[in-house]
Parts: structure tokens; sequence; C-alpha cells
């Protein structure tokens, strides 16, 4: 009996060891868990209404959840996979960005017009900023100095001190920046505008555009180029940026900002993530209902696996 005891036990701890993909599907009020090494789904989780942005907290206790339509940040407790209670977040949460400090969590509220920030362990909210016209990216500069929130319509970034909490420059960027990613070194901002159909890279110390990035596919309309999400490699070797309704993965030397490849994948790709250790890049695509797995060294599609209704975000636990 002690035997079998002790074998559970290690059969739990290799399972808890292994990288899972999160993955919010914003119709049917779920997380889909993957298993990334065998790249097929473990579980189904009911959430509150309409997820989208996700997010881990530093240590990997907690995922926080934007539950868009319930009007509320809540938070799930890893080990258990239970919410265990709801974060105040202001109107119709998207996207939010967690301080590396742990504890104060960045929320972009679309209907209001404001950035509220939000004390995770007091569970407060700290501040209210006044943004542009529906807010929606958020991002957090890895020195933690900077938070950077877009405006859809203001067609804006919004560049706000994190020991102040106050807004102090604005960026004009193409027609609906919908996300915001700085790069692993904080040097520069890369900003998407999914109706400019561009990405613009900033430089974050004097907030100016360095370059300007178009896109282009052989057999699709440049309507429906509509660049969403962005991941950049710790390396500062590639660029994937997420073409919306174009279908495509764009491949970017982040370095001369050349665009080196298009990657097809499900259909209305929204958000990215990588996994283990960056060689593989997940992508949710929204109206297929799937989850595209790119193999980051091949620059290839190895599988897709079906998700549930309408997957938005998608965060990996290493």
């Amino acid at each position: 009996m002690r035997l079998l005891v002790l074998a559970a036990g290690l059969l739990t701890a290799l399972v808890s060891q292994a990288e899972v993909a999160y993955v919010s599907n914003e119709k049917s009020d779920t997380l889909t868990l993957i298993d990334v090494d065998k790249l097929e789904v473990i579980d189904t989780l009911e959430v509150g209404m309409r997820p989208r942005g996700i997010i881990f907290s530093q240590d990997y206790k907690y995922l926080y959840i934007c539950a868009s339509e319930s009007d509320a940040v809540q938070v799930m407790d890893l080990a258990t996979h239970k919410v265990i209670h709801n974060l105040p977040s202001g109107e119709d949460p998207e996207q939010f960005a967690l301080h590396p400090n742990n504890r104060h969590l960045y929320i972009a509220n679309e209907d209001s017009a404001v950035v509220t920030v939000v004390d995770t362990v007091d569970r407060t909210v700290i501040a209210q900023i006044d943004v542009g016209i529906e807010p929606e990216g958020m991002a957090v500069s890895p020195d933690g100095k900077w938070v950077i929130n877009t405006s859809e319509t203001t067609n804006m970034l919004h560049w706000i001190d994190a020991s102040t909490h106050e807004l102090v420059d604005n960026t004009l960027v193409d027609q609906r920046p919908r996300h915001v990613e700085f790069s692993k070194s904080g040097e520069k901002v890369w900003a998407s505008a999914e109706i400019g159909g561009t990405v613009d890279v900033i430089d974050t110390a004097s907030r100016e555009l360095i370059k300007k990035i178009t896109f282009k596919i052989p057999g699709v309309h440049r309507d429906k180029i509509q660049p969403v999400g962005i991941k950049l490699t710790d390396d500062g070797k590639y660029a994937f940026v997420a073409l919306g309704p174009a279908n495509h993965v764009a491949v970017i030397d982040a370095s001369t900002y050349e665009v080196l490849d298009y990657l097809l994948v499900g259909r209305r790709v929204w958000q990215l993530a990588f996994a283990k250790e960056q060689s593989l890049l997940f992508t949710t695509n929204g109206v297929s209902g799937d989850v595209s797995v790119i193999d980051v060294e091949d620059l290839k599609v190895i599988k897709t696996i079906k998700a549930g209704r309408y997957p938005w975000g998608v965060v990996v636990k290493p």
C-alpha cells in the first residue's frame, strides 16, 4: 500500500511539472487546457462570462482572467483550478498587464475609457487613469517604470508613469491599435494597428517611431490583414504577429524589421504564446475554434488542436 501511495504521489508530481497551455474561449465561457508535451486537450474549465485576456501571477500560483461580460477579473488558484475570488475591475475588462512587483494589475476598461489599477493583495482599486476612447492593449516595461495602454478609437499609445499612475505622454499610431509588447530589454515597443494594417516599432526612451512595418500576403486582400497579437523571442531574432482574418502569422526579423514569411494558421488568428523555452508558438484562432502550434526553429505549423468557441487568449504555464 505504501508503495502505491508513493507511486501515485510521484505521478501527480510529474503531471504538475508538465507545461500546460490555458486558452480562454470567449463564446463558451470556458478555458481549454492543453498538455504541451502531448499537444492534447486535458481539461475544460468553466469561468465567467466572455473570458478574454488571461495572465499568470509572477509565481504561477494564480491565473487572472478578464471575464468581460461579468465586469470582473477572476482569480483562479492553479493548484485546484478553482476561482477563489473576483477583483474589482471596472466595466468590460478586456486586456491587462501585471507589474513586475507581482501586485499591481493594470486593466483596460473599454466602455469607460479608463485604465483601472488594482492591488491584487488588498483587492482594492488604487487608481483610475483617464485614457483615450476604447482602451484595449496593456503592457508594463520589464523595469516596471512604464505602463502603456492602446486606445482603439483615439489611435494612440498612452504612456503612464507606474510610480505616480499619471498619464505623461501619448504617441500617435495607425488606426485601431490592439496590442502592445515590450522587447525583453525594454528598449523598444511593438504596437499593432488592426485597421491600419501595420505594426509600429517605437523607441522607449524617446517615444519616437523607429519603423513602420507593413504586410502583403499573396492572394489575400489587404483589408483582411489586421495585425493583433505580437510575440518577440528573447534572443531578439524574431517577431511574430497575428494577422486576424488574414489567417496567417507574420514572421519578422526583429533586427532588420523585414517580413520573412507568412504562416497559414486557423481562421481569425488573435493571440500568441510561447512554450517549451520558446521552441513552440501557440496561436488562438477564433472563428475556426482551434489552436495552431508552430515550430519556431522550422517556422512550420505542426499541429491544430480543437478548443472552445472563439478562443481568444493563451498563456503557457512552464
